[in-house]
């Protein structure tokens, strides 16, 4: 790839903007399939509830907790292992005239008496269900408004059919983000919002650098087709593209593989999102300028004319 680069050839990733359009086109109509469908998997930041992390000292069964909760009354229980076989995660929906500390007490009373085993709590989390629609909102807004701040900025700095594919690229990473939790119903808490914010921010810059160069090469290349320099603009960016991505993930790995199941999910969005946006700044938003009619007179400076050049012209 290297050798091409440096030959000062173009790589014709325009001859595979068809399939990447159908490509991209599948995956979004199955996120919001699996969106519509099966919707998301809240975490306690946005429903409200009770959340109780406990250690077994053996590996716990989780039939048995199930069952045991179910007895107990709360058969509405979500139960699962956290991290290791030995640590379970047990997710209550808010109940009304209870308090959280007490309703924990009892949780952590049929846990031990189903599993049979020591339990050790390691943590315990109340959030009330106001506290969490507010969230959910606050949430919702704070993507939305950094949407439309971008779509602000980038309007401003480029030609619309740039702006518009930049925007819709950034709509195509987030859509198809989420249609992956959906579909593998992972919990979504604050931490995955603030994921997708990273996650806008970095596609958004990986695809204003490829912009800027096929801004410049439309103004240096007069007279080379529009295909032909999206190819030499991206193919020049794409070592910078790739050696940023593939640091970045480097570490997003590191987090995912390593970090804890607390930050997990955080990371798990990062990965699926710098992986998708890097794609999409080399095929969907410079192809989308491409399909929108983007020429090279569209990218030229406006020409200022003097004041008094036509009384000039006139007396010569």
């Amino acid at each position: 790839m290297f050798q091409i680069l440096k030959a000062n050839k173009a790589i014709d990733f325009m001859r595979w903007s068809k399939f990447a359009f159908a490509f991209s086109g599948l995956m979004i109509a199955a996120s919001l399939y699996s969106i519509a469908t099966n919707w998301f998997n809240w975490g306690l930041d946005f429903t409200g509830g009770t959340l109780i992390e406990v250690t077994f000292q053996h590996p716990a069964d989780l039939p048995k907790i199930r069952e045991a909760l179910t007895n107990d009354g709360f058969a509405d229980a979500t139960v699962q292992n956290f991290g290791s076989a030995h640590d379970v995660m047990v997710r209550l929906r808010p109940r009304e005239g209870t308090k959280g500390e007490v309703i924990g007490n009892q949780v952590l009373a049929s846990v031990k008496k189903g599993s049979g085993d020591e339990v050790e709590l390691k943590r315990i989390e109340f959030v009330g269900p106001n506290v969490g629609g507010e969230l959910a909102e606050a949430g919702g807004l704070a993507i939305l408004i950094s949407l439309l701040c971008i779509l602000m900025y980038v309007s401003m700095r480029f030609e619309w059919r740039l702006s518009a594919g930049a925007v819709l690229a950034l709509a195509h990473d987030v859509t198809i983000t989420l249609g992956i939790f959906s579909a593998l119903q992972i919990e979504i808490d604050l931490t995955i919002v603030a994921a997708l914010l990273t996650v806008v921010g970095y596609s958004l810059n990986d695809t204003i650098v490829v912009f800027d160069r096929i801004r410049e090469n439309f103004r240096k290349m007069r007279n080379g087709i529009p295909g032909d320099i999206m190819n030499h603009s991206i193919t020049q960016t794409l070592s910078r593209t790739l050696i940023t991505s593939g640091t970045t993930l480097f570490v997003v790995i590191a987090l995912f593989t390593k970090g804890g199941a607390n930050i997990h999910g955080f990371a798990l969005a990062l990965l699926l999102g710098i992986t998708v946006g890097t794609y999409s700044s080399i095929y969907v938003a410079s192809s989308l300028a491409l399909k929108l009619g983007l020429t090279r007179e569209h990218l030229m400076p406006t020409q200022i004319e003097k004041e008094g050049a036509d009384q000039d012209e006139i007396m010569r």
